[in-house]
């Protein structure tokens, strides 16, 4: 009940300082307000950067070619040792047979089906094929040779060599936006414990007055603590305000992707909430750790 008590104090003094010294206040939650702008959007993008990353994994197939002498034993037998690697998906491991190819090239292309259409079984020169799905692609070159190792697999492609260095390059893509937004965080932390430095340095006297009295450390420094969740809440309410109605009206006016259709931006439900909801948890224990840093080192307390 104590502890209740003292937080229910605290927060009600909390509110009443901010009001009261609300000049320096406003310098708080302005500071707070325009890093985590910049801090959300930079976790907006990790996470489209992400999301864009997984849907290209997605789509990379690996295409196997089964040589032309090939009978349906020997294809349920690739098939049964496809089944047997443990880096590919068993759902994904789709047969066309070099009839169904012709078939599907045909549709695509006036001048293929101009071409084809003379073509019989006989004739047809194309092969059969596997295309096939991993779970991880940065194993994805290892996974082709041992398909490569499969009796009457003639020749395995998966765009090799342009597929390692977009792994790569995704990799070094996620590497950056994920520091960028640790560093704006430190950032963020850096500047609200100097600016609060300045709302606790004009509150001195007040601060003297209680250690005059008795109170404890944990006395003085547990409103400052509450005071800079409460700037930490303000200062969050404008950055959730143009995530709710930013990206939404962004999606919109882009249908949903960038540049291509190939890069897809995520929908905005539930994805603003919960960025929403990540701002807010930083923008209070950023002003929780600004006070407390400010009032035990700046301080002395």
């Amino acid at each position: 009940m104590k502890m209740l008590r003292m937080l229910g104090r605290g927060i009600r003094d909390a509110f009443k300082s901010v009001f009261r010294n609300f000049s320096l206040s406003l310098a708080s939650i302005s500071c707070i307000t325009i890093t985590l702008i910049i801090v959300a959007i930079s976790i907006i993008l990790s996470y489209n950067v992400t999301n864009f990353t997984k849907e290209i994994e997605k789509d990379l197939t690996i295409v196997a070619f089964v040589e032309t002498d090939a009978t349906e034993d020997d294809v349920e037998n690739i098939r049964n040792e496809l089944e047997k690697i443990s880096n590919i998906n068993q759902k994904e491991i789709k047969y066309e047979s070099k009839k169904a190819v012709k078939e599907a090239m045909q549709g695509e292309s006036e001048i293929f089906n101009s071409v084809m259409s003379e073509w019989n079984d006989d004739d047809n020169p194309l092969k059969d094929t596997f295309q096939i799905k991993v779970k991880d692609v940065e194993k994805i070159t290892e996974t082709a040779k041992k398909i490569e190792k499969i009796e009457k697999i003639s020749v395995v492609r998966y765009g090799e060599g342009i597929v390692d260095k977009l792994i790569n390059a995704f990799n070094y893509i996620q590497t950056i936006t994920y520091g960028a937004v640790v560093a704006l965080i430190l950032v963020t932390i850096f500047l609200i414990i100097n600016t609060i430095k300045l709302t606790i340095y004009s509150r001195k006297r007040e601060i003297s007055i209680m250690r005059l009295v008795g109170a404890s450390n944990f006395t003085i420094k547990f409103p400052f603590v509450i005071e800079g969740m409460v700037l930490g809440l303000l200062g969050s309410i404008i950055p959730v305000l143009i995530i709710i109605f930013g990206y939404p009206y962004l999606f919109k006016i882009t249908d949903g992707y960038v540049f291509t259709p190939l890069v897809d931006l995520i929908s905005p439900n539930p994805f603003i909430y919960q960025i929403s909801g990540m701002i807010v948890i930083i923008g209070i224990i950023v002003g929780m750790i600004g006070s407390s840093s400010a009032v035990r080192k700046y301080l002395k307390v």
